[in-house]
């Protein structure tokens, strides 16, 4: 059975589709429940301190009390995944700035490629205990 005591916490843009559609596909392969979320939008994540700027261009995820951003979280959220997801992490060798010229220009044109919502994501009932 999966516990509600967070290992990680991942804090995304609750209004971006393909951010929503990430979270869904973390549900999917995350049967354990290690991570919780939350949008960078909410009250949670300024409780966290983080803070919304208008347009988040990172997934944010905090894991053993340190906070990592881009790429990093992308792939330590991507090894914690059931399946071959995990091999994804080799990339981590990659120098982190070369790996975020790649995420910071999905990032960048993430709405016009996949949209976005005018409101945050409202999780299922079923779904609603993983949602901080």
């Amino acid at each position: 059975m999966a516990t509600l005591e967070p290992k990680a916490i991942v804090l995304f843009d609750g209004v971006c589709n393909l951010c929503n559609a990430s979270v869904n596909f973390i549900i999917d392969r995350d049967r354990d429940g290690y991570f919780r979320f939350a949008a960078l939008q909410s009250e949670t994540a300024k409780a966290l301190g983080e803070t919304f700027s208008g347009d988040p261009e990172s997934v944010v995820l905090i894991e053993g009390g340190k906070r990592y951003a881009h790429s990093t979280a992308a792939l330590r959220i991507a090894r914690k995944l059931r399946g071959a997801w995990p091999l994804f992490y080799a990339f981590i060798v990659v120098p982190r700035p070369l790996r975020d010229v790649v995420y910071r220009f999905i990032a960048r044109h993430r709405y016009r490629w996949f949209g976005r919502k005018d409101a945050c994501r409202l999780p299922s009932p079923e779904l609603k205990a993983r949602f901080l």
